[in-house]
């Protein structure tokens, strides 16, 4: 009860200091009448109040959304201080590039390691993957279409982000596959690493994990213990990085709002828009058929999944959903052993509502940059996000490390990262929720595919 009166007034404030903002542009920002006092009057008061709040929860997404309010407001007061804030979001952004191939490379090899013997290719496995890789590839060109139609990040004041930091890399004829092909093959690991060449870490570590796979036990249980500890301690150092993220969403907006007024939170708001939307094109265009096509019960299957999205959705993290879904797709009545193994891999193989943000993404920077992307351009990069987004699920703001390498491999302009860190919370609710329902929906459908019309669904009447 205490949790909810606290977002209540959370609610509260934060809708109070977006009523100052709309006083502030139904009135206008340079006359400084009766109006302009009251609206700057509420705006303080809600971020004063806030901030009382946020100091007793000590939650870094409430502290991101703070900062965020707290950076507009120093952007719009104090400008010429906030042209100066750019440095947190810089120094947030180069800690982020340092963290990106490790831990790549350790969720990879342990990923594909741990499975890559083929007395562990199961027929089960081999359904499951298929599905999973169909519904994935769909999201991530859902999301791709869902941005080039809204054109979110071509809005005027997310371009002015880029605009004093232009890209170094002037556009080019598109290079031919044979190329793409001989330059995702790394000469050398370490020089990959360096140059942060994420598609070549990830294709040493995919080999690297088929090699160790097909080790005897004895002689692969070093090798993924160590990459396992590796990969926990990037997470901890990426925890310990967050800690700087509302320093950095702060000085971002702060900067951007000074230079060039509130029409950034235009874009934001196009971009949060076109994600729920492309969420609900997915959710028609994709799992509806499946659903369909093995006639799962809809109605049933709605009940049966709410409780675990829900879950997902409001703690923005699909692993807490994990133990109430398998229990509640067992009830609805998928094989134990069929739950048993699709749901625990779909967290790593089947993430759709990550695949679909991850392209969103990326083309949003690509648009607030001013690059044109040529389509062989676009395909790899989604082949790329393919094979960088396995393994990330349950792992909070893992998929914005993922966005980092994804961007600094294809050259778009990392100033926008800060600026989707602060509405990311937001999406993540969104990512999180479908990638819950996603593999409770992938469980059915593999459920029928090998159990046939015989498996009943439906609640059992224990």
């Amino acid at each position: 009860m205490q949790a909810i009166h606290r977002r209540a007034r959370l609610f509260v404030w934060a809708s109070l200091y977006a009523g100052g903002l709309a006083l502030l542009l139904l009135t206008g920002s340079h006359v400084r009448h009766g109006s302009w006092w009251l609206a700057l009057l509420a705006r303080l008061i809600a971020l004063a109040f806030f901030a009382g709040d946020t100091v007793r929860k000590r939650s870094l997404t409430i502290w991101i959304f703070w900062s965020m309010l707290a950076g507009v407001e120093a952007g719009l007061d104090v400008p010429q201080t906030a042209l100066h804030l750019r440095v947190f979001s810089d120094l947030f952004l180069r800690l982020i590039q340092m963290i990106v191939a490790p831990l790549i490379l350790g969720v990879l090899v342990t990923g594909i390691g741990r499975h890559g013997s083929s007395r562990e290719v199961s027929r089960l496995a081999i359904k499951a993957l298929i599905y999973f890789e169909v519904l994935t590839t769909l999201a991530l060109i859902i999301g791709l279409l869902a941005i080039h139609i809204s054109k979110a990040g071509a809005s005027p004041g997310i371009a002015m982000v880029t605009a004093t930091h232009p890209s170094t890399d002037s556009p080019t004829q598109p290079p031919t596959w044979g190329y793409f092909l001989l330059d995702a093959v790394p000469a050398n690991l370490a020089s990959a690493i360096a140059e942060n060449h994420i598609l070549q870490v990830a294709i040493f570590a995919i080999l690297f994990g088929v090699a160790v796979g097909k080790l005897k036990e004895e002689q692969k249980h070093p090798l993924l213990a160590f990459f396992d500890s590796l990969t926990a301690a990037v997470f901890q150092l990426t925890n310990l990085v967050m800690y700087l993220a509302p320093l950095a969403v702060g000085g971002a907006l702060a900067y951007v709002v000074a230079h060039s007024g509130l029409a950034v939170m235009i874009g934001l708001s196009k971009l949060l828009v076109t994600l729920y939307a492309a969420i609900m094109a997915f959710i028609a265009l994709g799992m509806l058929p499946a659903a369909l096509l093995a006639k799962v019960p809809l109605r049933q299957f709605l009940v049966t999944v709410s409780e675990p999205a829900a879950i997902a959705f409001a703690t923005s993290t699909s692993e807490a959903a994990l133990p109430i879904a398998m229990e509640r797709m067992e009830e609805f009545g998928v094989p134990g052993r069929i739950v048993g193994f699709v749901i625990p891999a779909g967290y790593s193989f089947n993430l759709a509502g990550s695949c679909l943000y991850l392209s969103l993404a990326s083309i949003f920077m690509a648009q607030a940059g001013g690059i044109h992307l040529a389509w062989e351009s676009q395909l790899l990069m989604l082949w790329t996000m393919m094979l960088t987004s396995k393994g990330i699920a349950g792992i909070p703001r893992a998929v914005f490390v993922v966005l980092t390498a994804t961007a600094a491999s294809f050259h778009l302009p990392l100033e926008t990262l800060p600026l989707l860190l602060g509405v990311d919370a937001l999406m993540d609710m969104g990512r999180a929720a479908i990638n819950v329902a996603g593999n409770c929906l992938a469980s059915a459908v593999v459920g029928r595919w090998e159990e046939g019309s015989h498996l009943q669904f439906g609640p059992r009447a224990d």
